[in-house]
């Protein structure tokens, strides 16, 4: 179950849905690194390959979302451009503890701190609602850069284990800049599970996650409306598209002055979700602001 999808009121289990499935935090499985960019001409070229793909789609900006299932691994992929210059992007990821504020942007992250060698991150993954962050799964992830020159960048955060037998949990970020204003980044995700963990998806998305969707269509009903993906990869979408939401969220609130960042992304990301409402919505905009308010607050903080 990812990280983003955890009830765990007694459970020692990951609280990012239900049982199981619902921190996502990306790419575990596979270590060799993200698919289409392993570098900065090649990430250029995965750009220019999906122009059409940016350009036209349904998520209503320059957007391009893949996920896929290989053995017991998930993993998903979002190529997109983002409003900030390079120089941004590269500074805002450039130590450990900036991820924190992107991590705790979802729903069921509680807590997060970073270590002071700035090579580790300590996160708090509990269910969606308000919970206290000493009662949430406890996740660690270290932070890594993989490479960084002046016009490209490559990070990712890795931990070996999560709940529920889940395993190599890991987010790969790398960007190249497209031109003075604009950014383009993939974010990677995945994650691996085994027969336990897989039990635990299977009775999430028989109950409570039974109406889950992601966002890839993968065929038309009887009416010719759009079906969508469901089941692990509509989850790993849905991940995938919440912590590619925060990064956004995160980038765009470095212009404001400082003291009013935090409630900036807030609003933008809750804002984010509530367009794609199908897939990511999960609380009303007061109940959401209110909770995390809280859970920023204590950001950095020991528990």
């Amino acid at each position: 179950m990812p990280l983003n999808q955890v009830h765990a009121p007694a459970m020692p289990i990951l609280a990012f849905a239900g049982l199981v499935l619902s921190f996502a935090l990306c790419i575990g499985a596979a270590a060799a690194g993200p698919a289409g960019g392993g570098a900065g001409p090649e990430l250029h070229a995965k750009y220019e390959e999906l122009q059409q793909k940016l350009a036209h789609n349904a998520y209503g900006k320059p957007l391009h979302l893949t996920s896929s299932e290989e053995g017991r691994n998930l993993r998903g992929d979002v190529y997109a451009i983002v409003s900030a210059p390079f120089a941004t992007a590269d500074a805002g990821f450039a130590q450990a503890a900036s991820w924190c504020d992107v991590l705790i942007l979802p729903f069921n992250t509680k807590h997060c701190i970073a270590a002071k060698n700035s090579t580790a991150l300590t996160v708090r993954i509990g269910r969606k609602s308000d919970q206290p962050p000493e009662d949430a799964y406890k996740i660690e992830f270290g932070y890594r850069v993989l490479a960084r020159t002046p016009d490209y960048f490559r990070i990712a955060l890795k931990a070996d284990s999560g709940p529920v037998g889940t395993r190599d949990y890991e987010i790969t970020l790398e960007a190249v800049p497209i031109d003075k204003e604009r950014t383009f980044i993939h974010l990677s995700y995945s994650y691996g599970f085994g027969a336990m963990s897989r039990l635990a998806m299977q009775a999430y998305l028989a109950t409570a996650g039974r109406d889950k969707i992601g966002f890839t269509v993968v065929g038309k009903d009887g009416q010719g409306r759009p079906i969508h993906c469901g089941g692990m990869l509509g989850a790993t979408e849905r991940n995938t598209m919440r912590y590619y939401l925060a990064i956004e969220a995160y980038l765009n609130s470095l212009s404001a002055p400082p003291d009013a960042r935090v409630q900036k992304r807030l609003a933008d990301w809750f804002a984010a979700t509530e367009r794609y409402p199908q897939q990511l919505h999960e609380m009303d905009r007061a109940e959401y602001l209110a909770m995390k308010t809280r859970e920023t607050s204590r950001i950095g903080a020991s528990l």
